[in-house]
This record gives structure tokens, C-alpha cells and sequence, in this order.
């Protein structure tokens, strides 16, 4: 889901994984590794963050206690240098 705001639209992101302790987003607007940004668990097990971002394409995936993971919401993907493949983001306004 997007919210339009001035300049950037709010990108929600979110993965039920109830059994995870903790739970990353990283991407092309996070420079991967260099800043995931931290999801916050709620009480159903779903983890939420919004992120702000420029009309685009992005790829991301979650950082799942260590270990990549599928967004299960996005059915865009492309293929990575690792032989696995990131979820696509495509923000229009």
C-alpha cells in the first residue's frame, strides 16, 4: 500500500513471521546492507515499517533472524547476482 505525501510516497511493508525474533528490509533504497531498516513485531506476529520513497523501481527482500526471505505479498521478482531473486517495488507518484 502507498500514501502520497510531498515529494515521496509512504511504502508500507510488512511479513507475518509470528516465530521470528528479528526481522530486516533491505534493498536498492537502503544500499542492502549498509542500512536495512528494522520492522516492528506487532501483536499478531505481523512486522511493519513504512518506508518514504521516490517514484521508481526498487528491489528488496527481508532479512528473516539472518536469513534472506521472500516478500509472500509481491509477485514481481528479478533475478539477483546470487543465484536467488528480490522482490520488486514499483512506485508510480
Amino acid at each position: 500500500m502507498a500514501i502520497k505525501t510531498v515529494g515521496k510516497t509512504k511504502v508500507n511493508f510488512e511479513l507475518h513471521a509470528p516465530e521470528a525474533k528479528d526481522v530486516l528490509l533491505a534493498g536498492s533504497f537502503t544500499e542492502w546492507g549498509q542500512t536495512p531498516v528494522r520492522l516492528k513485531r506487532q501483536k499478531n506476529g505481523t512486522w511493519k515499517t513504512t518506508i518514504p520513497l521516490d517514484r521508481g523501481t526498487y528491489e528488496y527482500r527481508f532479512l528473516v533472524d539472518g536469513q534472506w526471505q521472500d516478500d509472500p505479498q509481491c509477485h514481481e521478482h528479478v533475478s539477483n547476482p546470487f543465484g536467488d531473486r528480490n522482490c520488486i517495488c514499483t512506485v508510480l507518484q
